[in-house]
């Protein structure tokens, strides 16, 4: 006999998806969005680039190799929820110590499973990304449309995800101190800096341009993070201020803040690019990388003229900015992930190229 629906997804266009709950219990009105991914969703629950989403993973089979301590993006996730095909609760791997679920639930994220997630992932594309609630299955559908249509999406992820003091990650041997501004930072991107012989003081949203020089940093490190970049004016106003002074590498929110303070302007997705798949070639060397993404907002590539940005990269399933640089303030940012855990692993030298400037700008200081 089929188990009873316990749970259903009500879309703001009023189409029903009924399933099954796991994790937190609690309702959730949030923006639904889809990722492409085969593997990683620990990785993708606890990036903090998905505070007030929920997260429909397109490929069917999740949980089934459990959560492991070392492989957090963030401490305490902040996701909005998650929508699966078939959830496993008895994971197959030696190095898990919790369950997908049982993080879920003591973080407070409601998931639903049993959802045709085709469907749902064309929903999305075809219509675009909107307005969700993950409720109990016997909520009448007149009441959470109109729960719905009274709840406005939070706009202020950022300083919700965003460290409330500054804090250190020390590498044996040190070349370089970099200042990382957490906007939403996950946490490989520390280490990867930490591998290259960095230490790394992370640093809240809003920390003033005089607070980071008084920690004479040899480069400025701008994060991902969640939501609208013209919702975190502190970052690109302090980007205006250290541009041409600092070495600045920017990821993600980092990518599109830094096009906002030269001038350019941002325009939002219709569903957005999240996944560990997406084509983009380097204009600088002809390659192709398959990378990691996870943004909702692009750079106008029409708004970069006369800024003094240049375009580097570009995503060859729309045609979209992936990169700029200036080379005369040694700047230069990514709209994807070259940390990328778990994968892939074409974009690391985006790092390299951090060291390279901030070797550069010391021998010329």
């Amino acid at each position: 006999m089929l188990k009873e629906f316990d749970r259903k997804l009500v879309l703001e266009d009023g189409a029903e998806y009924y399933g099954y709950s796991f994790g937190g219990k609690g309702d959730a009105v949030t923006e639904i969005v889809f990722n492409t991914s085969m593997v990683g969703y620990q990785e993708i629950v606890s990036d903090p680039s998905y505070t007030y989403q929920t997260v429909v993973m397109t490929y069917p089979l999740i949980g089934n190799y459990g959560m492991a301590d070392e492989d957090f993006e963030t401490r305490i996730p902040t996701i909005g929820g998650l929508v699966v095909r078939e959830y496993n609760d008895s994971p197959s791997n030696f190095r898990y110590t919790k369950t997908l679920s049982e993080i879920m639930e003591e973080c407070r994220i409601p998931g639903i499973y049993g959802v045709d997630t085709r469907k749902l992932a064309r929903s999305i594309r075809d219509i675009g990304s909107r307005k969700a609630i993950i409720t109990a299955a016997d909520t009448p559908l007149e009441e959470a449309m109109s729960i719905l249509a009274a709840t406005a999406l939070r706009r202020d992820g950022v300083a919700k995800v965003s460290c409330k003091k500054r804090w250190y990650s020390r590498t044996p041997n040190p070349n370089f101190n970099v200042v990382a501004v957490d906007c939403g930072i996950k946490l490989n991107i520390i280490r990867s800096l930490n591998a290259r012989g960095c230490n790394v003081t992370v640093v809240p949203w809003n920390t003033s341009a005089e607070e980071v020089m008084k920690m004479k940093p040899d480069g400025l490190f701008l994060s991902n993070g969640p939501g609208d970049p013209q919702d975190v004016q502190p970052v690109i106003g302090l980007v205006k201020e250290l541009r041409g002074r600092l070495p600045i590498f920017g990821i993600c929110l980092g990518h599109q803040m830094i096009s906002l303070a030269y001038g350019a302007e941002t325009y939002k997705l219709k569903f957005g690019h999240r996944g560990g798949n997406h084509p983009v070639r380097n204009l600088d060397t002809g390659k192709i990388e398959i990378t990691s993404q996870n943004h909702s907002y692009a750079v106008s590539e029409k708004s970069l003229e006369g800024t003094g940005l240049a375009v580097t990269h570009i995503n060859l399933l729309d045609n979209t900015v992936e990169g700029v640089k200036c080379e005369k303030d040694r700047v230069f940012s990514v709209q994807y992930h070259p940390e990328s855990a778990p994968g892939p692993q074409d974009s690391a030298y985006l790092f390299d190229q951090f060291i390279a400037m901030m070797k550069e700008a010391k021998e010329h200081a």
